[in-house]
Parts: structure tokens; sequence; C-alpha cells
């Protein structure tokens, strides 16, 4: 009998148990505290945190060779889920605020120079090119590019930079507001920005044409994310097929959100987590999201300064790839600054414009790296 007991004690989880996979569960369940009682961003942190929980259980192995999240994940791998992702945003994302302020290109631009300032940082810490290239793109948090350029370029760091990009990108609401009001006063928090010109159907028909016939000439290795994101957002302008425009925004979008969620968190487990290398490149990730959000402000500063306090600095952070969570923020911010502002709209036009922004910034280093 006692033999027996110690079969089963043995061929249970608890028996392989070790303090490593402790933290990282521990780590899980705060990942999961933070979208389910604080609501930051559920739809992508509850799959992570679920995965990463999943994947630290000792003995369960569904990362294993014929692990379901092994299958899974050959869709992350590949690189096939970031630009059906694209496809979704696109189909979901209105180009309008961009198309009515063209200015605002320049405060998602801006924002992406935090992807080249973890580029440097990676080089000096001793990695590769490829690889401080895929580090680099995490400053633009952009979950679905991240992984893509990763998948073509460092394949190896694909779990740790997948499982940064998509953190970050959940925990915008607490990352973003702090910087923000650091660099900005209570004053230009408080400007009401006049409303945005009418775009017509023609001109919205036309931009992701222009944008994905323009842009893959110049960058062919940005196709993939480029073309998805333009044939998303045109289908949906065009009026024509409304079925597949409501595939997209919905079945399509919550059924790749939760494999690539669950399969992104799965990547976390305590023996590949729990790193020098891998805690360095999340760190590294935090400070590139952090400058990438700082000079979206700056410049919005600058662009404040210039019109004479008809731009609201804040539409900068927007200028990142979080979309359109970056937007959100902004708009919740101004509204706790100045009750009748509305600031959503206008943050959109950034936060559009990082989109398009680190998808080229991937092409630019895939032309380099690969």
């Amino acid at each position: 009998m006692l033999r027996m007991l110690q079969e089963f004690w043995f061929s249970t989880g608890f028996s392989a148990m070790t303090y490593k996979e402790l933290i990282m569960i521990i780590i899980s369940f705060a990942f999961l505290y933070l979208a389910i009682k604080k609501g930051y961003e559920p739809y992508l942190l509850i799959p992570i945190s679920f995965g990463m929980l999943l994947v630290n259980l000792p003995k369960a192995d569904l990362m294993g060779d014929s692990g379901l999240l092994h299958y899974l994940y050959m869709g992350t791998k590949l690189g096939i889920y970031p630009p059906l992702i694209f496809l979704c945003v696109g189909a979901s994302t209105d180009f309008g605020p961009l198309i009515a302020n063209p200015k605002s290109i320049l405060l998602g631009a801006a924002a992406q120079f935090g992807i080249f300032f973890a580029f440097i940082g990676a080089i000096l810490l001793g990695f590769t090119g490829p690889e401080a290239a895929s580090i680099g793109i995490i400053g633009g948090a952009d979950g679905p590019t991240a992984i893509y350029l990763t998948s073509q370029l460092a394949k190896d760091l694909l779990g740790p930079i997948a499982l940064a990009a998509y953190s970050y990108m959940a925990l915008v609401p607490i990352i973003q507001p702090p910087i923000i009001r650091f660099l900005t006063t209570k004053e230009e928090r408080m400007v009401k920005m006049e409303q945005l010109r009418h775009v017509s159907k023609k001109e919205k028909v036309i931009f992701p044409i222009i944008v994905a016939v323009f842009t893959i000439l110049l960058l062919p290795s940005s196709a993939p994310l480029i073309g998805m994101l333009m044939f998303g957002n045109l289908i949906k302008e065009s009026e024509m097929v409304p079925k597949l425009v409501e595939t997209a925004q919905n079945s399509l979008m919550y059924i790749i959100t939760i494999i690539l969620g669950l399969t992104v968190g799965a990547k976390a487990d305590a023996n590949t987590f729990l790193t020098v290398q891998t805690l360095g490149i999340i760190a590294l990730g935090l400070v590139a999201f952090s400058i990438g959000t700082a000079c979206g402000v700056l410049f919005g500063k600058i662009m404040y300064k210039m019109t004479k306090g008809k731009i609201n600095p804040m539409i900068g952070a927007a200028g990142v790839s979080a979309v359109p969570m970056s937007a959100r923020v902004v708009q919740k911010m101004g509204v706790e600054e100045n009750p009748s502002n509305f600031l959503l709209m206008h943050a959109m036009g950034p936060n559009v414009a990082g989109v398009i922004g680190s998808a080229v910034a991937a092409g630019i280093l895939l032309n380099i790296f690969k």
C-alpha cells in the first residue's frame, strides 16, 4: 500500500514542483488578477496568463513534442498568426483620423524611436544584429510585428520576445499614464482639440491601396504585415463584403487571439523565463516602450508649441502601435483633466500611424539582417 502511494505521489506534478515553477505560477496569478479584477486588457492578458500557468504545472507537458499547445504554437513560430492579426486590425480600424490629420503620422514616427534605442542597447549588451533587431521591435508595443520579425531573424528568442511584447501591450494602462503626466503640464493635458474634418468614402478606399503599393514597393519585406493590414481595411471601407468584415472583426480575431495568447504565455516556462538573458530582454523591452511613449509625447509638445496650443501633446503617446489601447489611455486621461474633452479620434491618428510605422521598421530591419 505504501509503495502504491509513493508511486502515485511521484506520478503527480506536486512531486516535481520546484521554486522556479512556483514563482512563475505566482506571476501568472498576478497577471490574472490584473486582467480580471483590474480589467487591464483581459482579451490579451487572460490567455497569456493562463498559458503561463499551464506550462509551469509540472508533467502536464503541453508544450512537449506531442503536446496540444506545441502544435498550436506552430502558427506563431512560422509567422502565420501575426499577418492574420494585422488583417483583423485593419478590418476593425478607422484610418479616417490619420487621413484627416496627416501630420499625426509624425507622432507615430517619433514613437518608433524606442525600437532603435533598444536595438542599440541590445548590441551593446552583446546580442547579435538579428537578435538585437528582434529585441528592439518590442519598443513599438506591437505583439504581432514582434512575433513576425523574431520568427524570421531570431527564432530562439521568440518565446521571451513574444511574451514581453504582448505583456507590454496589455499593461499599457499601467505604463503610459505616469510617463505622460511626468512630461506634460496640467494646462497641456487640458487642451481641447478641434473636431477633425469629414473624410469621404473615396479617400478611405483609396488610402489602403496607395499605402500598400508604395510601402511594399519600397520595402518588399513588409508585404506580409502591411499587405494584410491594408487588405483588412480595404474590405471594411469598400462596404461590399460585410460578412468578411464581420468575420475578421469578430470570429477570426478572437480565435487567433485565444490561440496566440495561450501559446505566447506557454513559452514562459520557468527554465526559459527565469534566466539572465530573458530578464534582460524584458527589461530592454520595457525601457524601449517607455522611451517610445516619451518620444511621442515630447514630439507632441513640439507640435503644441508650433500650433500655439491647438495640439494636445498627450496624443503623441498613442504613436506606439498598441492599437487601440494607447488611444484609450489618452482619451481617459483627457476626460480626467477636462470632462468635455474627447481625444479618442485625435489619438487614433498617431495610433494607426504607429501600427504602420512599426511594420515599416520591421521591414527595414528584415532588409538589413535577413
